[in-house]
């Protein structure tokens, strides 16, 4: 379970939003809905610890009781996915997924492995070798999830992933990111201006019900 409690975040003395709490459970995908520029961009990077230090915050990030707003980004355990899918150019597809992951699979046998195993699960068997640069866009969303979750995070953030995707491949690739979030039971956190990215039956928060609460 993903758990903010409490969260202000501020600007120049001028508060984004205040007070803000929200649990997300396992498994469920909650959608932050806003304009842009309007802070869901800064919420996510408060969550991952990347926060620029122009601004102030204060408040707690907890995940499965832990809290983690207190930690570096790398021991968070929580993982994010944004518009453009950041592969690695000069690896293969095969070492963008092995990049990721954890340090548990040791040797280099084991390691392809478990990437060939995910590569199958894609859709992409045969593609360990293969440059990013020659993929689809749509291939190359579904490998940039998949490395993301290959790190075994416990929460995911999703910042606009499908936005720059064509229509047929945004559907395509939203019903593929969502049935893997269910089946890891991932608790997420969804940011978007697009009504239509909204998981069926989600839960939707305006970030704006939370500012107008303390003007």
């Amino acid at each position: 379970m993903l758990k903010i409690s409490n969260l202000t975040l501020s600007l120049g003395g001028k508060s984004l939003f205040a007070d803000l709490s929200l649990v997300v459970d396992n498994g469920d995908i909650v959608t932050v809905a806003g304009v842009s520029g309007s802070g869901k961009s800064t919420l996510l990077n408060w969550m991952i610890g990347d926060l620029d230090p122009a601004f102030a915050a204060t408040g707690e990030l907890w995940l499965n009781e832990s809290r983690r707003d207190t930690l570096p980004i790398e021991a968070r355990r929580i993982g994010i996915l944004f518009q453009d899918d950041l592969l690695f150019p000069h690896l293969s597809v095969g070492q963008n997924l092995a990049f990721a992951l954890p340090a548990r699979f040791t040797g280099a046998r084991a390691r392809r492995q478990r990437v060939a195993q995910t590569l199958a699960e894609m859709g992409l068997d045969g593609f360990h070798d293969r440059d990013p640069a020659t993929l689809s866009g749509g291939q190359r969303a579904r490998v940039s999830l998949m490395r993301t979750l290959l790190a075994e995070p416990q929460a995911l953030l999703l910042d606009e992933p499908f936005s720059k995707l064509d229509a047929a491949l945004r559907l395509q690739f939203r019903s593929f990111v969502f049935a893997q979030i269910t089946h890891q039971r991932i608790p997420t956190l969804l940011v978007t201006h697009d009504p239509a990215d909204v998981p069926p039956g989600g839960r939707v928060v305006e970030i704006s019900d939370w500012q107008q609460a303390h003007v």
